[in-house]
């Protein structure tokens, strides 16, 4: 007699350890570190005279990186489901943190901006994060909507009024290069989307009508916009930052002057920790080092666009648009930060991704990656195939 003793299967258990992609997060680090390197080297002068401790700056700055460090590590273990069922509360908060800025005794005011809101030890620049919750939640209403988004104007609109209202908020700190990197950020995200090209026209004339007449409406917008087409026209005031940024950046020639040896950061170039790092840099490395420079930002964004299409491939489109808003913002705003200290844009106030020093920026970005990583991970996971325990065959009696 043949018996034949079958053992159901049962799913094997998914190993869930974490699935990191080790491209993108050398690049990242690659970025981070070498940035350590600079802003040292860009702070220390001012760092010493202003506080007595050269080393200023880097120190704030590496504490920062240590939150965003424990920030994003948090964010690596949590499903993007979650984030994806957050949506109108992170549209909330990102509206609530513009809001309240604006509240006389509460938003601190830095260069006749009111930008900034304290938190413990360090102040808060509420347009980084908000920026974040409007991405996040913009991706669930892509997810949500996409027929009507594809199909009607009201489907386009009605993000695009909410999105309204947050540069409106934006605008009244003020911060127009904040404004500008949230409104393409979000456009792109709608673009891939499938929204109508008519209704990004329509959309588009209508937002660009309205920052003209701001800008005409608002001398001090005038002068920074036209004031990069010919700085030399009045070197020791209105085109001052952008003659002594492109004097630094002559003087690097093809491969620098040497890291610390700098001149135009002693005292000459403003804001050279912040908003003109990469003159520094380049008058130090050269052309040779700033071209490197960009191609690690171009490679990241490579990652980083190569991840939204395979979460598009797999059918998870509220990934896709997270990977490709956030890296359309990092690209924007180290292209806008670039291009400002090169005189190719107007001076907008951004700083440069994991390079200069800003602490709100450092953490969201770091925050912002942990997310792409998270994104790599779950994509990862699901196309590992579960290996099944196969029925065993019994033996002849």
């Amino acid at each position: 007699m043949t018996t034949r003793s079958v053992t159901m299967p049962f799913p094997a258990r998914i190993k869930t350890e974490l699935q990191i992609d080790p491209v993108m997060l050398g690049l990242v680090l690659a970025l981070l570190m070498g940035g350590f390197v600079i802003l040292a080297s860009a702070s220390i002068s001012i760092s010493d005279n202003v506080t007595n401790n050269p080393f200023f700056y880097i120190q704030r700055q590496l504490l920062a990186a240590v939150i965003g460090a424990g920030a994003g590590f948090v964010c690596l273990f949590v499903p993007m489901q979650v984030w994806k069922s957050l949506g109108p509360v992170m549209l909330l908060l990102g509206l609530v943190l513009l809001m309240v800025v604006l509240i006389p005794g509460v938003g601190r005011e830095v260069n006749g901006s009111t930008r900034w809101v304290r938190i413990g030890i360090m102040n808060l620049q509420v347009s980084e994060p908000a920026r974040l919750c409007f991405i996040l939640y913009l991706a669930g209403y892509l997810v949500r909507r996409n027929k009507s988004v594809r199909e009607e104007f009201t489907g386009f609109l009605r993000p695009m009024v909410v999105l309204s209202v947050a540069c409106v908020l934006l605008l009244a700190e003020p911060d127009f290069g904040a404004t500008v990197v949230l409104l393409a950020t979000a456009l792109v995200m709608m673009f891939v989307a499938g929204a109508r090209i008519r209704d990004f026209l329509v959309f588009f004339t209508v937002a660009l009508l309205a920052l003209a007449a701001l800008a005409v409406a608002s001398p001090y917008r005038m002068q920074r916009l036209t004031g990069f087409l010919d700085p030399w026209a009045d070197p020791f005031n209105s085109g001052f930052q952008l003659t002594q940024s492109l004097i630094a950046i002559g003087r690097g020639e093809w491969f620098g002057v040497g890291l610390g040896d700098s001149v135009q950061k002693l005292f000459y170039l403003p804001e050279a920790h912040t908003d003109f790092v990469f003159a520094v840099y380049a008058e130090e490395f050269g052309l040779v080092g700033s071209l490197l420079l960009i191609a690690l930002f171009l490679a990241l964004l490579w990652r980083v666009f190569k991840l939204a299409m395979r979460a598009a491939d797999a059918e998870r489109f509220f990934e896709a648009y997270i990977a490709i808003g956030l890296g359309t913002w990092l690209g924007i705003q180290a292209f806008i930060n670039i291009g400002v200290n090169m005189g190719l844009l107007p001076t907008k106030g951004l700083t440069l991704p994991l390079i200069s020093y800003g602490r709100s920026s450092l953490i969201i970005t770091m925050i912002c990656i942990a997310l792409l990583l998270r994104i790599h991970h779950e994509l990862a996971v699901d196309a590992k195939p579960v290996n099944r325990k196969r029925g065993s065959k019994g033996g002849k009696s």
